[in-house]
C-alpha cells in the first residue's frame, strides 16, 4: 500500500492548493461568536507552511449542520480569527463554489490565502445528504462542489481528521481527480492514534466515562478483544451500566435517567464484556449525589439511593488516579461526572489532574472530554489532544475511516511508482 504523502512532498510555489480544514467551532448562542478556537489553532501550522512556501491557498471548511442548526453560520469570523493568529491577511468570500468564489480563486497571488464560505450551505455537504443519498467518491466528482472547484487547482490537501468519519464530497471526492497530500495535523493525529491503537506502551489504560456511552461500547469489543487495553476504568454512565450488569440496583432516579435516554440496552452488552474480560474492567467503588445542595458520597455496597448519581466518589478517584499514575499509556474519552455542577466536578478534576501529572503517554479526545480538561488543567500537559470526536472513536474501534481510505487510494492513484 502506497504511503500517504504529506505536504512536504509537494512543490507548491506558485501552485493553487485546495486545503480542507476542520475549523468547525462551538458558537456562543448568546453572542453568535466563536466560543472555542481549538480547531482553528490546530489548523495553523499547515496553513502557515503552505502560504510561506508560496502556495496560492484556498481553504474550505464546514460549520454546524442540520443537527446543530444554531452553529450553522458563515465563516467570516473564522477568517478573521485565522488572520489574527497567522499575522497575515486571510481573505473571505461569502460564496462556496459559485462564480464569485471562482473569480476570487483565479485572482490569487503567491502566498495569498482565501477562505470560502461554509460548505454546509451546499445540500451535498450536509449530513442528511450523506446518510440518504450514499454516493461513491467517484460519483461525488459530479457534485457541484467538486466539478466547480477541482479544475482550478493543482493539489488537494486534507488536514481535517475531526471529520474523517464523514464521506462527503469535500472529504473524499477531490482525491479522485487531484494529486493529494495530508496536512500536518492529519499526519500527527494518525501517527498518535496508531501508536495508541496498534503498539501502546504497557500498561495501557483506557478511562471511559461521559454520557455518550455508545462511544465507549463501540471501542470496548476491540480494545478488550485484541488486548490493546490492559485495564479499562469505567466512570460516568458507563460505570453505572456495568454495575447494573453485575446485578446492582442504583436507585429509581438513576435507573430512570438511564431508561429515559434509551441506554438500558447496553446492560446486556456490558454483561457479555464482563463475562469475557472481567479482570480487565474496573468499576466504581463509590458515587456522589447531591442532597439539599451538598455533595454526599455513597459506597457501592450501600446502593440503591433515591438520589441521582452525579459523580464518582473519593475511593474511586484515589484508585483510578493511582492506576493512571502507574500506566505507560492512558487514553481518555468522557468525563467521570457531571462536571458542570460544582457538587459533581470533583471526580473529573481529580482524574484530569492525575492525567496531567502522570509520566505516561496521554491521549484525550471528544468534545466534552477536551472541554472538561481545559476547565481543570493546562492541556499542554497532555501529549495528544485529538480534534476528533466521532472520527477518533471510529478509528479506535477498528472501523474504516472514509477519509483515510480516500487518501490511501489517492496515494496509489497519483504517487505510487
Amino acid at each position: 500500500m502506497a504511503r500517504i504523502p504529506s505536504i512536504d512532498d509537494l512543490d507548491v510555489a506558485g501552485r493553487k492548493v485546495l486545503l480542507r480544514v476542520d475549523i468547525n467551532s462551538p458558537i456562543d448562542p448568546g453572542t453568535g461568536q466563536i466560543a472555542d478556537f481549538n480547531r482553528i489553532d490546530k489548523s495553523l501550522p499547515t496553513v502557515r507552511d503552505l502560504a510561506d512556501r508560496g502556495a496560492r491557498l484556498v481553504l474550505i471548511a464546514h460549520q454546524g449542520d442540520t443537527l446543530d442548526y444554531h452553529n450553522l453560520v458563515d465563516l467570516a469570523q473564522h477568517a478573521a480569527a485565522l488572520s489574527g493568529r497567522l499575522g497575515r491577511p486571510v481573505g473571505f468570500i461569502d460564496d462556496v463554489a459559485g462564480p464569485a468564489a471562482r473569480r476570487a480563486i483565479k485572482a490569487l497571488g503567491d502566498g495569498d490565502i482565501l477562505l470560502l464560505d461554509n460548505l454546509r450551505y451546499l445540500t451535498e455537504e450536509v449530513s442528511t445528504f450523506e446518510r440518504d443519498v450514499k454516493l461513491t467518491p467517484q460519483q461525488m466528482t459530479s457534485t457541484y462542489l467538486v466539478r466547480s472547484l477541482a479544475p482550478l487547482f493543482d493539489y488537494y490537501v486534507n488536514d481535517a481528521f475531526a471529520a474523517a468519519h464523514r464521506a462527503s464530497p469535500s472529504m473524499v471526492a477531490f482525491q479522485e481527480v487531484l494529486p493529494t497530500a495530508a496536512g500536518r495535523l492529519l499526519v500527527a493525529e494518525i501517527d498518535a492514534l496508531t501508536a495508541v491503537a496498534d503498539s501502546p506502551q504497557r500498561p495501557c489504560v483506557y478511562l471511559l466515562g461521559g454520557l455518550k456511552i455508545s462511544d465507549a461500547f463501540s471501542m470496548l469489543g476491540k480494545v478488550l478483544g485484541d488486548g490493546t487495553a490492559d485495564e479499562v476504568l469505567t466512570a460516568g454512565v458507563t460505570g453505572q451500566i456495568f454495575l447494573l450488569a453485575k446485578g446492582a440496583a442504583l436507585g429509581e432516579a438513576s435507573e430512570k435517567f438511564i431508561r429515559d435516554r434509551n441506554l438500558w440496552g447496553f446492560v446486556e452488552e456490558a454483561k457479555e464484556h464482563l463475562a469475557a474480560h472481567a479482570g480487565a474492567i474496573r468499576l466504581p467503588l463509590d458515587f456522589a449525589v447531591e442532597v439539599e445542595g451538598k455533595r454526599v458520597e455513597i459506597p457501592v455496597e450501600d446502593l440503591p439511593t433515591e438520589h441521582l448519581i452525579l459523580d464518582i466518589g473519593s475511593r474511586t478517584m484515589a484508585a483510578y488516579a493511582d492506576t493512571i499514575r502507574r500506566a505507560a499509556t492512558v487514553f481518555v474519552n468522557g468525563p467521570p461526572g457531571a462536571y458542570e455542577n460544582p457538587n459533581a466536578d470533583a471526580g473529573t478534576r481529580a482524574l484530569w489532574q492525575a492525567l496531567a501529572d502522570t509520566p505516561a503517554h496521554t491521549v484525550i479526545g471528544g468534545g466534552d472530554t477536551v472541554s472538561s480538561a481545559k476547565r481543570f488543567i493546562d492541556t499542554a500537559a497532555i501529549d495528544v489532544v485529538s480534534t476528533g470526536g466521532g472520527a477518533l472513536i471510529r478509528y479506535l474501534s477498528g472501523k474504516p475511516l472514509p477519509l483515510i481510505e480516500a487518501m490511501r487510494a489517492a496515494a496509489e492513484r497519483f504517487w505510487a511508482k
